[in-house]
């Protein structure tokens, strides 16, 4: 296979949050203070070991996710994206996302980020509602983020409404009001997350001691057909679980991701996925800590570098690719040498109607199906 088929991308880790949400088990971290040119040092080490491993690429997307990307200086982001640029390429029309919270928007710094090359911003706005803001450990209002979004809108090509639902108490009713409210203030793309209990995380301890209480299955779903009906009555389609847009607003980075592409991950804790000399892929995972990653950042920070056999690479791309609406493409799956899709197993979930044909040579789950797409999985695999 042409190893540019499904896109190389960069993804970006920025460590650094302002607080850490009670629900969040993402690698972040809050530091009093920040050597900047210490870790743009490391973040342009860390780039040129990647680029030794691929050679010269033409990049699709990159997506700088955190942490709080936001929170770093846009001449820093500019310093990024000149070097990827020069160690690969960047595509005419590459897209270039950054993850940005309410609280560090400001009209000046996000055109600043604009003009160093971000052209897509993902905000976590997560709430529409001052209390359940609180409760999620947000910093900011329901004012703010509103704010903040409409300066987003304004500036960059293209943005990503980011909620959160089945919170705390949360209704039917209210979840609806601040889908309707997201749709209002413009939005293309929304991705709508259903709030799980991380273990070790502060909302995971109180859930089990019986302090957080949570809408029960049967409303979360109920919040996630009404998401999908609501979406679609505006235009914006389910192109993955939790991911929905107008017709050619997707997020093309997590598209590369759940299309099985290659990608390069810098920063502590970013996980890669190449293919090596022999055609074999590689799977790479960062130090996650960040003082550790940065003194290794010379060696590319990597904790583990692991050849996939053709079993493990297909597996993983049948688990990515049954995320999306589109299915998987069982020619690739072929051509990533793992075992054929189980025909017996595949023709008992269509029976059920968990799984579709929507082509010849592609599955997809149903709207059944991807409420419980672990089951199907299993039944695949």
């Amino acid at each position: 296979m042409n190893p540019d088929a499904a896109g190389f991308g960069l993804y970006v880790h920025w460590p650094f949050c302002l607080s850490k949400c009670p629900y969040c088990d993402f690698n972040s971290h809050v530091h009093d203070s920040i050597n900047v040119e210490d870790w743009k040092n490391g973040y342009l080490a860390a780039l040129k070991w990647f680029a030794a491993q691929t050679g010269r690429r033409e990049i699709s997307s990159v997506f700088f996710g955190g942490g709080t990307p936001s929170l770093m200086p846009p001449a820093l982001v500019a310093d990024i994206l000149d070097t990827a640029g020069q160690l690969w390429s960047m595509a005419a029309d590459v897209e270039i996302t950054l993850e940005a919270n309410p609280t560090s928007a400001e009209a000046g710094k996000f055109r600043d980020f604009a003009a160093a090359g971000v052209n897509r911003l993902s905000l976590g706005i997560q709430a529409l509602n001052d209390a359940d803001l609180g409760a999620l450990g947000r910093q900011h209002t329901a004012r703010e983020a509103i704010k903040a979004w409409r300066m987003a809108h304004a500036i960059f090509p293209r943005a990503s409404f980011d909620l959160i639902y089945a919170r705390p108490g949360q209704t039917r009713k209210a979840w609806e009001k601040e889908l309707r409210q997201a749709l209002s203030l413009g939005a293309r793309h929304i991705s709508a997350y259903q709030l799980t209990m991380e273990p070790e995380t502060p909302f995971h301890k109180r859930y089990e001691a019986g302090k957080l209480h949570l809408p029960d299955e049967e409303t979360a779903i109920a919040m996630y057909e009404q998401t999908r009906a609501i979406m679609a009555g505006a235009g914006l389609e389910l192109y993955e679980i939790s991911n929905f847009s107008v017709p050619g607003a997707q997020c093309r980075h997590n598209l590369l991701y759940w299309r099985y592409g290659e990608y390069a991950g810098i920063g502590p804790g970013a996980h890669s996925r190449l293919i090596g000399q022999s055609g074999q892929r590689r799977a790479i995972s960062a130090i996650r800590a960040p003082a550790r990653w940065l003194a290794r950042a010379q060696q590319g920070g990597i904790e583990e570098d692991v050849p996939l056999s053709p079993h493990e690479a297909a597996r993983e791309y049948l688990l990515m690719s049954l995320r999306m609406t589109e299915g998987l493409d069982l020619t690739r799956h072929a051509a990533l040498g793992g075992a054929p899709v189980n025909e017996d197993a595949c023709a008992d979930l269509i029976a059920q109607g968990l799984l579709h044909r929507p082509g010849s040579s592609r599955i997809a789950a149903t709207n059944a199906g991807r409420l419980v797409l672990d089951h199907v999985i299993t039944q695949l695999a």
